[in-house]
This record gives C-alpha cells, sequence and structure tokens, in this order.
C-alpha cells in the first residue's frame, strides 16, 4: 500500500481542506465532504471485491485517514465510525465468522454505518451499558429481536446514517443479563437525534446525542448475546482493534499536518532580532522542529505494524489489548505534542479562530475522550505485564 498511489488524491485533499473552516464555523454537517467521498466509493474501501467494494486492508485504509485527517479531521473522525462497523465485518469475516457479513453487504450496496455505543458516565465502555435491551414478546411477530431504550452520545455521522449499531442490558431473559449488540435501521424509526453537537472541536462530525426509545433490531441483526465485564468474544477484539487503530490514523494525520504547519510558518516568518533572517535560522526553533519530527517519525511505523499484524491475522494473544490501547494513547497525546509545537512556532497569529492551527488545537483535544481513556489504557497495560491486583 505505501508504494502504491493514494485513493484520496491531493486535488480531493485540498477541496476537502478548503471547506473544513466554514463547516467548524457554521457547526455544519460535511455535506460535500461526504458527497465527494461516497462517490469515490470511499465507504466501501474495506469492503471486500465480491460484495461490491474497493477491497482495501486495515492498514491501506488507515493511511488513507490520516491523509484525509490532515486536510479536515473532523470529516475523517466521522467517517471513521463508518470504517470501524465495516472493519469489525472484515475482520469477523477473515477469521472465519460470518455472523457480520450482512454489514459488508450492506455497505456494498451504499448503507451508511454509524457508531452507537457510547453512554454518558459508563466508563464500563463495552464491558457494561445503561441502555436496556428489550427482547421481543413471545407472542409477537418479531420474535428474536430486541427494542433498545437509552440515549447514546457522540453519535457521529448523525445526519446520514441508515444503520446503527448499538448494545444494551438484557436484564429479563432467562439466562440474563446479557449485553445485546445489534444494528437498527434509520428508516424504522424509534428514536430521537438531538440537535445538541455544539462543542469545542471537531464540529463538523455532528457527533448528536440519540435517545433510542424502542428502535428494533430484527433477529438476524442481533449479532452477539455476551456476559457483562471483560468477554474474549472476537467482537470484542474485532471493535478494538477497528476503533483503536482508525482512532490513532485521524489523530497521526493531525499530527502530521501541524507539523507540516510549524515547518512552513518556520520558513515563513521573519525575525527582526536576527536581522530578518526567518526563524528556520533560530536554534531554539530549529530545536523545537527537530523534537517534534523525532516524536512524530515514531508513530507511523508503529501504526503500520499493528493494523498490518491485524491483517495478516497475527495472534498476540493477551497482549494485543495493551498494544492497541498503546497506539491510541501514544498517538494521540503525541498529536497534541504536534499542534503545541506548531502554534509555539507559528507565533500569535495561531490565537485567532481564522488559523487553521486554532482549529486544530481544539479539534487534537477530542483525543482526550476516546476510548481507552488515559487511565484505562494504563490500566489494561499494566494488568497485562504485572497482573490483576491482588484483593
Amino acid at each position: 500500500m505505501t508504494d502504491s498511489a493514494p485513493l484520496l488524491t491531493d486535488d480531493l485533499l485540498e477541496r476537502i481542506r478548503s471547506r473544513a473552516a466554514g463547516y467548524d464555523r457554521d457547526n455544519a454537517f460535511f455535506a460535500e465532504d461526504f458527497a465527494e467521498l461516497r462517490d469515490l466509493g470511499y465507504l466501501r474501501a474495506l469492503v471486500p471485491s465480491e460484495y461490491g467494494g474497493l477491497g482495501l486492508s486495515l492498514q491501506q485504509t488507515a493511511h488513507e485517514q490520516s491523509r484525509l485527517a490532515s486536510a479536515a479531521p473532523a470529516t475523517a473522525l466521522a467517517i471513521n465510525m463508518h470504517h470501524v462497523w465495516v472493519g469489525v465485518a472484515k475482520v469477523l469475516r477473515d477469521r472465519g465468522d460470518d455472523s457480520l457479513e450482512f454489514v459488508l453487504r450492506e455497505a456494498g450496496r451504499g448503507e451508511v454505518f454509524a457508531f452507537g455505543l457510547s453512554e454518558g458516565g459508563n466508563d464500563l465502555v463495552l464491558f457494561g451499558s445503561r441502555t436496556d435491551a428489550r427482547p421481543d414478546a413471545p407472542e409477537s411477530a418479531e420474535v428474536g429481536g430486541y427494542r433498545f431504550y437509552g440515549t447514546k452520545i457522540f453519535t457521529s455521522l448523525s445526519p446520514a446514517w441508515t444503520r446503527l449499531g448499538t448494545m444494551g442490558l438484557d436484564t429479563t431473559s432467562g439466562d440474563a443479563p446479557k449485553i445485546v449488540y445489534g444494528f437498527i435501521e434509520r428508516d424504522a424509526g424509534g428514536f430521537e437525534i438531538k440537535n445538541d453537537w455544539d462543542a469545542m472541536g471537531m464540529r463538523a462530525s455532528q457527533s448528536n446525542t440519540t435517545v433510542l426509545d424502542g428502535a428494533h433490531a430484527a433477529a438476524d441483526r442481533v449479532v452477539r448475546r455476551l456476559e457483562p465485564g471483560p468477554n474474549a468474544d472476537p467482537l470484542i477484539f474485532a471493535i478494538f482493534a477497528n476503533f483503536e487503530i482508525l482512532l490513532a490514523a485521524v489523530y497521526t494525520g493531525i499530527g502530521e499536518r501541524a507539523l507540516q504547519l510549524a515547518i512552513e510558518a518556520a520558513n515563513r516568518r521573519t525575525s527582526m532580532k536576527n536581522n530578518g533572517r526567518t526563524y528556520a535560522q533560530d536554534p531554539d526553533i530549529r530545536w523545537r522542529i527537530a523534537d517534534a519530527v523525532i516524536a512524530q517519525d515514531g508513530i507511523r511505523p508503529q501504526l503500520d505494524a499493528i493494523a498490518a499484524d491485524v491483517d495478516a491475522l497475527v495472534d498476540h494473544g493477551s497482549l494485543w489489548f495493551p498494544k492497541l490501547v498503546g497506539l491510541k494513547v501514544r498517538a494521540t497525546e503525541n498529536a497534541r505534542t504536534m499542534v503545541d509545537h506548531a502554534i509555539r512556532v507559528s507565533g500569535g497569529s495561531s490565537y485567532f479562530n481564522s488559523s487553521e492551527l486554532g482549529r486544530l488545537y481544539r479539534d487534537v483535544l477530542a483525543g482526550l475522550f476516546h476510548p481507552s481513556d488515559d487511565e484505562s489504557a494504563h490500566s489494561t497495560v499494566a494488568n497485562a505485564y504485572l497482573g490483576q491486583i491482588e484483593n
């Protein structure tokens, strides 16, 4: 992939970059970006060719997402949520599990998938839920399905999704409790999308709150019923792998763009103190740029290696989760450092809303809130290498 021509051309990325500030200013969905990416077939990137897709690997898609994020982070972050579900289906299928084959088939036909798992106050993430999952009544015509009642936050792609992957807790069945994963259809209703996305950054993602009020997942769209708590089911691995890798790709792109802007600023700005020479000749600025390059250079190889291992079905066993959360933390924290370096090099102009760096500064802060957060990531790594804390 790294030697082949990218799917997202430079011309397309420049058009997308030219619209990013307007979407951010107007707190508007990236409608034009979405249309161009859809028409290109980019939403079918991870769909195998036999389902009408482009057949890209996870590593290839991560590269494309980094490029997209370098132009418009909010656009890339929102598209990520669709790629995650398609990637989950692909990872499972590559390992002999066709339980989400319908995701590949429907994505190949143009359906748009959104990620409806996040809940306010749920720090268990995939291992617990505040949403009520109620099984179909035995006498109903919809036996085997579930209706979901609860509130999901940060539902990116709110204006565009046609399928929502979600989860809830079944507390009434004979084998309860079970965490139920299922997919609902937009046309079937049973939910309300609130117009409440007015965030500091990533504004074009339009990650509105979704209130589920009986949204129905049919029996053939209920993909798992799992015990609450940590679970070795392949679905959990597939979600973690795709979410963390593609998220890291977005923030890698932000870091790369910030570094590019810092270098441009160093070569553009001049110093009266140094007889009109550019800041690229200033020893302190040179050290800061060099420090940034050294840090950024360490992210891409790790991203490539972990994504390639998923593609190649490498078995890291219990170390998979430390590797995935470690990548996410490193990529998001490093991106914040890159933006900080760039702002220091660029000077006071970056403090204005019209500055791209000002927008990147707000966008990059979202990395703090994506799972796994810093605390849970460190706990995962510590448990893997030191064992559980003794009671």
